[in-house]
């Protein structure tokens, strides 16, 4: 695993950055956790990629509020800008 950014999924929308924060807590520094709201899935970035490792494989699957959790290495964003002939 190169990054220490995770894709975490399948979240209540109940849940909040502090939450999250406090379980990805227990594997590492967490350096930054965005929750994208309305949309179930948010993202955490640990300090370092031994932490991220550890936390992504404790936790994927996890029942938080009664949903599993996807936990999953984070992809680089997509350039969503489509190219237009003129």
């Amino acid at each position: 695993m190169e990054g220490k950014k995770l894709y975490v999924g399948n979240l209540d929308y109940s849940v909040t950055k502090d939450e999250l924060s406090e379980l990805f807590a227990e594997f590492g520094e967490v350096v930054e956790v965005t929750i994208i709201d309305g949309k179930g899935f948010g993202f955490v970035e640990m300090s370092e990629p031994a932490e991220a490792e550890n936390a992504m494989s404790e936790l994927n699957g996890k029942d938080l509020k009664g949903r599993s959790m996807k936990v999953d290495e984070a992809r680089p964003k997509r350039d969503n800008r489509r190219n237009f002939r003129k």
